[in-house]
């Protein structure tokens, strides 16, 4: 699909911003091979992961198999064949160490694979970890795992910023009936299971750098996935087990020790990783202008009174709905790290690119506010403009 002038005017000034930022950093000269020194290969006790995409997904995986557990990623033929063949390389800061380090995954002790959806059976899995951006999860295969993962009983942890339907069945007094029509298709979430659901916060900010393999991820905002709790501590123990073994894993960094950012934590209460909202309603989904899109600092920054009114809206609608104000992450500290989010979101980018669909978060909880009996003017204005690139970028492809 060929994009509009204006479209390629933002792709051309997004990979100069992230050139840039590169030069900036001298990654070329600085990134260093980063080896692991732990126990040893883990065998007894470990588990088997199953992520179901290798974007994002890569560094939740790079984190598991450092600890010493074993994953198999879930992606297109191309990507699972470079994978296979050369590995994963997240490239990351490391705090107290000076420029990137290069994490690559046939040097850690777990076991990293990579293949199509149709070419694994979901029960050789303790766990799986739902990283595909919702609208992906309809395609054909992917559909046809989930329903395998749902009747092999597998406990699943989305890291997907638009919370699974199932996830939602857990707070209480939700109808979550009335949310479908937010999801791509809410039909590939009825056959799961609410009590083996569970959702984490995609908290850390990464993305595949211009003109590298698809295998090499880079991470900018290394803060931490922040899980809820399984409705069981049989599965919930398996959350705490991963938490455990990534805290307690060391690296040399070739001049010392040191501990690898973006840690796991779990938490008692479902609605922790529903902090992510107020980020997300605030900074995120603000990047879509009428006919462009600005970065995420821009969209923070550029009207920071306003930017805090839907933020702390979107906690007092999380509160209502069951969450202690302890869950929700202080908008100072938002307000901070934005600073640093000098690209437009994900969803932003995938617009302009001519993505007929995104994760709708914003209409979620638009809609979720307006059976409170609540609205605000700048989300209704968000969810306006958004609704209009889709219209638009549908239109395109039915041209």
């Amino acid at each position: 699909m060929l994009l509009t002038g204006t479209s390629r005017l933002f792709f051309h000034n997004i990979t100069k911003v992230i050139k840039k930022e590169n030069k900036r950093n001298n990654v070329a000269s600085r990134i260093r091979p980063m080896t692991v020194l732990t126990g040893g290969n883990k065998v007894a006790g470990s588990y088997n992961i199953l992520l179901l995409g290798a974007s994002y997904g890569s560094l939740l995986a790079t984190k598991i198999i450092l600890a010493g557990h074993n994953a198999r990623l879930i992606c297109l033929t191309e990507e699972a064949d470079l994978i296979n063949k050369e590995g994963t390389l997240v490239r990351m800061p490391v705090k107290g160490r000076e420029g990137l380090f290069d994490v690559k995954s046939v040097d850690l002790p777990g076991k990293l694979s990579a293949s199509g959806p149709g070419s694994v059976n979901p029960g050789d899995y303790d766990l799986a970890v739902l990283a595909m951006q919702e609208p992906q999860y309809r395609s054909s295969g992917v559909r046809e795992l989930l329903e395998g993962l749902a009747k092999s009983k597998v406990p699943c942890m989305s890291i997907m910023n638009m919370p699974p339907l199932t996830y939602l069945k857990r707070i209480e007094g939700l109808d979550t009936d009335k949310y479908r029509a937010s999801y791509a298709d809410a039909t590939v979430w009825d056959a799961l299971d609410p009590s083996l659901m569970t959702l984490c916060s995609p908290d850390p900010q990464a993305f595949r750098p211009p003109d590298e393999p698809v295998n090499v991820l880079q991470v900018r905002l290394p803060t931490n996935f922040k899980s809820a709790r399984f409705q069981s501590d049989e599965h919930t123990n398996i959350l705490r087990k991963l938490e455990t073994d990534i805290e307690a894993a060391r690296f040399d960094t070739g001049s010392g020790m040191a501990e690898l950012p973006v840690k796991l934590r779990v938490h008692e209460s479902i609605f922790v990783p529903m902090a992510k909202w107020c980020m997300l309603l605030a900074g995120n989904y603000r990047c879509v202008q009428q006919n462009e899109m600005r970065t995420i600092k821009d969209a923070v920054h550029s009207n920071l009174v306003e930017t805090q009114e839907v933020y702390e809206w979107v906690s007092e609608l999380c509160v209502s709905l069951g969450a202690a104000p302890s869950d929700m992450v202080p908008f100072e500290k938002y307000a901070n790290a934005a600073e640093s989010l000098i690209s437009p979101s994900s969803a932003a980018r995938a617009l302009a690119a001519g993505a007929p669909n995104i994760e709708r978060v914003d209409r979620l909880v638009q809609s979720i506010a307006a059976n409170k009996g609540r609205n605000l003017v700048a989300v209704d204005r968000t969810v306006a403009l958004v609704d209009d690139w889709i219209a638009k970028n549908q239109q395109k492809q039915g041209d």
